[in-house]
């Protein structure tokens, strides 16, 4: 584990190596789990504020289980997520030549909004868990990305260099810059250890 600022990051986000693949894996991380995306108390907010600019953007069954369970919703555990098509994959969901996209991004990426998506859903693979002294941030891993893990050890691509944008995103550049400085300590410590 490393500590930076009020963060404990596992050892995993900087040493695993992922590079999405969807060609491969077809987005299944929109549908795979037994709940909707994670959601922070303000994107909860943000969804409902942006939902009428998004809508345009979503697959009938996506407004239809939006508009039965609410922009976003609240799982067993007591987590806010987004809600879920038939209890499958993310009502903001689409599909474009058989691969699941994000309604949410693409508004964004068509400048309809500002909210890029879920921070949850801009992290994945890593998954973060805000505690009252620090937040962990753990890199999950999951049998859908298996082709994700090859790619990335294929073109040498870690978790945190492929999560740079999200990383920044979530806990800014310093916070970025010091988690690199520590991943090339540690690299440096590991060689010199063998």
């Amino acid at each position: 584990m490393l500590q930076i600022d009020n963060t404990i990051i596992s050892l995993d986000v900087l040493e695993k190596k992922f590079k999405c693949d969807l060609s491969k894996c077809k987005g299944k991380c929109c549908v795979y789990g037994d709940s909707g995306a994670p959601l922070e108390k303000n994107e909860v907010k943000l969804l409902e504020e942006v939902y009428q600019e998004i809508k345009p953007f979503l697959r009938p069954q996506g407004v239809r289980a939006i508009e039965e369970q609410g922009t976003s919703m609240v799982d067993s555990d007591g987590d806010d997520v987004t809600p879920l098509i038939n209890n499958k994959e993310c009502a903001y969901t689409i599909i474009e030549n058989g691969i699941y996209f994000c309604a949410i991004e693409s508004a964004y990426l068509k400048k309809k909004i500002k909210f890029q998506k879920p921070i949850s859903c801009h992290l994945f693979p890593v998954r973060t868990k805000d505690y009252p002294e620090f937040t962990a941030v753990n890199y999950e891993k999951w049998k859908i990305c298996k082709d994700a893990v090859k790619l990335g050890n294929e073109e040498d691509i870690s978790v945190v260099d492929f999560l740079k944008q999200a990383l920044i995103r979530k806990f800014g550049k310093k916070w970025y810059k010091k988690l690199i400085i520590a991943s090339k300590e540690i690299k440096k410590n590991q060689y010199f250890k063998k």
